[in-house]
């Protein structure tokens, strides 16, 4: 009877489990075989070559001040170097979103370090690239070194024109 009231209850309820979905990895390993600017690359791993944009930071726009720089850090960093991307997603334009680390290095918080781009919060933020953009600015390092640097964001917004 009891048997009988749970099944009306909770149609289902004794089901065994399906199996979990499969799910892309966690990471990729691969060599950097493309820049397109600093905060986006091409690598190639054992069997295809993939996009990937690199996550939580936003360099600067093609003709934006510091533009050219951040691409040049991010090529001397990666360019014909096997890197370890740690993937947090994909983006809208199905780029893979990650964390890039060359040599024990994480690219993406040696950007925002270095004064080549901005932390882009996304959700709770990450620790790690705030502290490197405040140490940056308080040092008034690469784009901090202009009085009043704009966002690439806003950049984009009034069509690459600037304040």
């Amino acid at each position: 009877m009891l048997l009988a009231l749970l099944l009306l209850i909770a149609p289902g309820a004794l089901e065994a489990p399906q199996p979990a979905t499969r799910s892309a990895p966690a990471s990729l390993t691969g060599t950097v075989v493309s820049i397109h600017d600093g905060d986006t690359i091409s690598i190639r791993t054992a069997t295809r070559t993939v996009r990937v944009r690199l996550y939580g930071i936003d360099c600067p726009e093609y003709r934006q001040p510091f533009s050219q720089r951040a691409r040049r850090f991010t090529s001397e960093m990666t360019f014909r170097k096997f890197v370890t991307v740690h993937i947090e997603g994909r983006d809208r334009y199905d780029r893979i979103l990650g964390r890039v680390v060359v040599d024990g290095t994480d690219v993406n918080e040696a950007l925002v370090r270095n004064g080549l781009a901005w932390h882009y919060e996304i959700g709770a933020g990450d620790r790690r690239l705030a502290a490197a953009e405040k140490a940056a600015r308080a040092a008034r390092t690469g784009l901090w070194a202009d009085k009043d640097p704009v966002p690439p964001w806003r950049w984009r917004r009034r069509g690459g024109r600037g304040a």
